[in-house]
C-alpha cells in the first residue's frame, strides 16, 4: 500500500475515463473517478455519441425513411413527429447507459466522487463538491479524461432556444420547420442530415471550400450528391458575417452577400478541450489554443510522467471507440501492467444520413505516398440485399496495392456503413490481400457481399500473379 489515497485518480467519466477506471479496478488497484456531472458517462453519454446516435435511430424509425423507396416520399410511420417523441427514446437510452456504467463501477470496486477537480500539487487535487465544500485527495497516478466543451464565440448571440450549440440542441422545445447548421464537421453534418430526413428545410454552412477533409475525396463527392438529393442546402466557402436574433426567426448574413433565414440556428463549428478548471499550471502542464493536452501517443503520458491524458481532450481522432482503447492503454502503462497495444488501423464512423465509415488510407494519401494502386467499387443498389431493402444509394470503395495486392483502405457510404467497415478493419490489420474477397464466400443476399463485388472489380483489372497463371500446353507440331 502506498502513502497516497488512490493508486489512480481519473478525472472525467467519459469513454476513456470509464475504460481506464474499470481496467484499474480489474487489476485490483484503488481507483477514484471524479466527474463534475451528477450522472456518470461524460459528454459521450449525455450530449455527444449516445444521444446523437439515439436521435438518428428515432428519426429514421418514426419518419419511415428506410421504406420510402418502396412506399413513396410521403410515407411516414408517424404523421406528426414532435420533439417529445424524439426525447422519449433518448432519455430511456441515457438512463440505461448510466445504470450500466454505475453497475460496472460497483462490480469493479471503482469509487466515484461528484465535483469539479483541480490540481493543487503534483500528486494532489482539490474537488469542489455540492454546497460549496471542498476536499483534497492524493493519488500516485492521474488520468485526465475531461473531454471537450462546445466552442461559443462572442459573435454568436446564443439564447438557448433559437440559437443554440450542440449541447443545447438536444433540449429543443419543438422541431423547427427550418434549420441553419453552422459548421460542416462531424457533429454539424450528422444533425443536418438527420433533420433533413424529418423534412426540415436544412441549410448547412461551412466557411471553408471543403468539409470532412480526412475522408477520401471520392467518397465525399458521393456523399455530397446524396445529401443534396435528400434536401440539404450545402453552402461551402460561405463565411458568416453576422447572426441576428429576430425573435421568431434567425437571420444569417454571409460574407458573399447572401442571406439565410430559419426558425433555428445550430452552431457546431468546433469544440474546446475542457481543461480550463484543472489548474494545470500547478503541475507544469500546458494546453494548445483549443485547450488540448499533448501526450505520447503510445503510452498517453503527458510531459509530467505520472499524469496521463486520453480521449477528446488530446484531440484527433476524438472518437468514443478510440478513447476507450486509449484509456485502457493509459491505465495499464500507469499501473505498470503489460497489455496489447492498439491496432494500427481503426474504423472512423460518421452517423449521418447516409452513414459514412472508413478504415485505412484514402486515395489522396496513396497518391501523396506515390503508392501504385487499383480501385474496386460496389454499389448497394446492385446487390440483391440492397434491392430487397430498397436502397437506391450507397457504395463501397476498396483500394488495393498493385505491388503487394494488400488492401490499403476501404471507404463506405450508405446503410450499415459503420457495421460493415469492421470486415475491412480485420483484413487491414491482418495484412490481408484482395484475394481474400475473391476466394471467400459471403452470405447471400447481404450488404457484406459488396466486399466481394468490389474485390472482384479491382481483381479483374489487376495484373495476374504468376502463381495464378495457367500454363499453356505446347502442341506436338510446335515441338517438331
Amino acid at each position: 500500500m502506498s502513502n497516497f489515497d488512490f493508486d489512480l485518480i481519473v478525472i472525467g467519466s467519459g469513454p476513456s475515463g470509464r475504460a481506464a477506471a474499470i481496467q484499474a479496478g480489474k487489476l485490483k488497484r484503488r481507483v477514484l473517478v471524479v466527474d463534475r456531472q451528477d450522472k456518470l458517462g461524460g459528454v459521450s453519454v449525455h450530449t455527444g455519441t449516445i444521444p446523437s446516435k439515439t436521435l438518428r435511430e428515432t428519426v429514421l424509425n418514426l419518419s419511415g425513411w428506410r421504406e420510402r423507396s418502396f412506399y413513396g416520399r410521403s410515407y411516414r410511420v408517424k404523421d406528426q413527429i414532435r420533439a417529445e417523441d424524439l426525447k422519449a427514446r433518448l432519455h430511456m437510452t441515457l438512463d440505461y447507459e448510466v445504470d450500466v456504467l454505475e453497475h460496472q463501477f460497483n462490480r469493479n470496486h471503482v469509487d466515484t466522487l461528484n465535483g469539479i477537480a483541480s490540481f493543487v500539487g503534483p500528486n494532489e487535487i482539490e474537488v469542489a463538491i455540492e454546497g460549496g465544500e471542498t476536499t483534497r485527495i492524493t493519488g500516485e497516478k492521474f488520468l485526465i479524461s475531461t473531454g471537450t466543451k462546445t466552442f461559443r464565440p462572442d459573435t454568436i448571440p446564443f439564447n438557448g432556444a433559437t440559437i443554440v450549440d450542440s449541447d443545447e440542441f438536444l433540449e429543443m422545445a419543438r422541431i423547427p420547420r427550418s434549420l441553419v447548421v453552422v459548421g460542416a464537421g462531424v457533429i454539424g453534418v450528422e444533425y443536418a442530415t438527420m433533420f433533413s430526413a424529418l423534412d426540415v428545410n436544412v441549410t448547412l454552412i461551412e466557411p471553408r471550400d471543403s468539409f470532412l477533409d480526412f475522408i477520401d475525396n471520392g467518397l465525399i463527392a458521393e456523399f455530397t450528391h446524396e445529401i443534396r438529393e435528400n434536401g440539404v442546402d450545402l453552402r461551402l466557402g460561405s463565411a458568416i458575417e453576422k447572426v441576428e436574433d429576430m425573435g421568431e426567426h434567425v437571420e444569417v448574413s454571409l460574407e458573399n452577400g447572401r442571406h439565410v433565414r430559419a426558425e433555428m440556428l445550430l452552431f457546431a463549428a468546433g469544440r474546446m478541450g475542457a481543461t480550463s478548471k484543472l489548474n494545470l499550471e500547478a503541475v507544469g502542464l500546458e494546453t494548445d489554443h483549443r485547450g488540448r493536452i499533448s501526450v505520447d501517443r503510445k503510452t498517453y503520458q503527458t510531459e509530467v510522467g505520472h499524469i496521463y491524458a486520453a480521449g477528446d481532450v488530446i484531440g484527433h481522432p476524438s472518437l468514443a471507440s478510440t478513447s476507450m482503447q486509449q484509456g485502457r492503454v493509459a491505465a495499464c502503462h500507469a499501473l505498470e501492467t503489460p497489455t496489447l497495444p492498439e491496432s494500427p488501423w481503426f474504423p472512423y464512423g460518421i452517423y449521418s444520413v447516409p452513414e459514412i465509415s472508413t478504415c485505412g488510407m484514402s486515395e489522396e494519401e496513396l497518391q501523396e505516398r506515390k503508392i501504385p494502386y487499383e480501385v474496386g467499387v460496389a454499389r448497394f443498389r446492385e446487390t440483391s440485399r440492397g434491392h430487397i431493402m430498397g436502397l437506391e444509394q450507397g457504395m463501397l470503395k476498396m483500394l488495393i496495392s498493385l505491388k503487394t495486392r494488400r488492401v490499403l483502405g476501404v471507404q463506405i457510404v450508405g446503410e450499415g456503413a459503420t457495421e460493415l467497415i469492421h470486415i475491412a478493419q480485420a483484413v487491414l490489420n491482418l495484412k490481408g490481400t484482395v484475394d481474400y474477397f475473391v476466394e471467400n464466400t459471403f452470405n447471400y443476399p447481404t450488404l457484406a457481399e459488396a466486399y466481394r463485388i468490389a474485390g472482384l472489380d479491382a481483381f479483374n483489372r489487376m495484373p495476374i500473379p504468376d502463381e495464378f497463371k495457367v500454363a499453356k500446353k505446347t502442341s506436338k507440331k510446335a515441338k517438331s
